[in-house]
């Protein structure tokens, strides 16, 4: 599981996606958001605003983040 420092929180879902490179763009990130590929928490989250706390994981295609405040 790979770790994500994040400098405040919350941050939004679609923002973490994006800046950590995990997808190509921001449109990418609302896409695959929204088709129900990625997972907070062990749930499938379709809000691209989802408040990313430290403490939680996202995963998406097979892979597992763990948010942690720097």
């Amino acid at each position: 599981m790979k770790e994500i420092e994040i400098n405040r929180e919350p941050v939004e879902l679609y923002k973490i996606l994006k800046f950590e490179n995990i997808v190509s763009s921001g449109g990418e990130a609302k896409t695959v958001i929204d088709e129900g590929q990625v997972m907070v928490n062990g749930l499938v989250e379709t809000r691209k605003r989802k408040k990313i706390i430290s403490g939680d994981i996202i995963e998406f295609m097979g892979n597992e983040f763990k948010i942690v405040l720097k």
